[in-house]
């Protein structure tokens, strides 16, 4: 009798034992959270801006594994589950991202329990956010019902990112040292060396294509007198007087 008389008497809080006398109402479909029957707007996400969160997600992963454990915050499904929704499914231009778990599994190459922990573990800390997309239906009887679709996912800013510290990127190299070699040595280095290996017209041209280097064209200007002087004694009829001339030493050229 008292039960009866509950049923049609509110509830009252906050003391002991009314509660449990008001009868417990079920709705007659289910119920989801983060469930909308309306459209989904997605956000645009360039390429490159996709790739970057996706390797400071890793980094994420990366710190926040501690020793002796094998996953970190996003684990090793997490990390599977987003490279697979950013570089397999997501529309770069329009920012729709809506694959089902099935196919989430078969490209990740993990089971479809693995994805599902993937993206608890995504959501829990902020790098990924979905909505559960339903159509409203009729059952065989008539009655309204909610028919769940895909869910739409979006990958979500670094500011969202719950535990996470940006650093960064580390400084690109200055563009001056793209590729860059070591200098040359100087032009009359270049024709001492060639000199040590016995390459004296080599070491001559050395010092000829330097036009910015007045040192070097002197010295070739000097090499040339002595060459020439040289190659004029030697054609003399006697052939005497210059025999003990050498080739000048360029190391003692100042």
């Amino acid at each position: 009798m008292f039960r009866q008389l509950a049923f049609a008497l509110p509830s009252i809080p906050g003391i002991p034992g009314f509660d449990s006398l008001t009868p417990k109402t079920y709705a007659p479909w289910p119920v989801w959270k983060d469930s909308t029957t309306a459209e989904v707007k997605f956000t645009p996400l360039p390429k490159k801006q996709a790739a970057k969160l996706f390797h400071k997600a890793r980094r994420f992963e990366r710190r926040t594994r501690l020793p002796g454990r094998q996953d970190g915050a996003l684990g090793r499904n997490g990390i599977l589950v987003l490279h697979a929704l950013i570089f397999d499914f997501l529309h770069y231009l329009s920012g729709r991202l809506d694959p089902s778990i099935e196919s989430i599994a078969q490209k990740a190459c993990i089971s479809v329990s693995s994805v599902k922990r993937g993206l608890v573990n995504l959501k829990r800390c902020g790098v990924l956010h979905w909505l559960r997309r339903a159509a409203e239906t009729r059952d065989e009887q008539g009655r309204f019902c909610l028919e769940q679709d895909t869910n739409a996912y979006a990958i979500m800013p670094l500011s969202h990112w719950r535990g996470f510290i940006d650093q960064g990127d580390p400084p690109p190299p200055h563009p001056s040292t793209w590729g860059a070699t070591p200098p040359l040595p100087d032009a009359i280095t270049q024709a001492v060396e060639e000199m040590h290996h016995g390459a004296q017209r080599t070491a001559f041209s050395i010092l000829e294509a330097d036009h910015s280097d007045e040192l070097a064209r002197a010295c070739a200007s000097l090499w040339r007198a002595f060459k020439n002087r040289q190659a004029a004694v030697g054609n003399t009829p006697n052939g005497t007087g210059c025999g003990s001339e050498t080739t000048p030493n360029l190391n003692k050229i100042p």
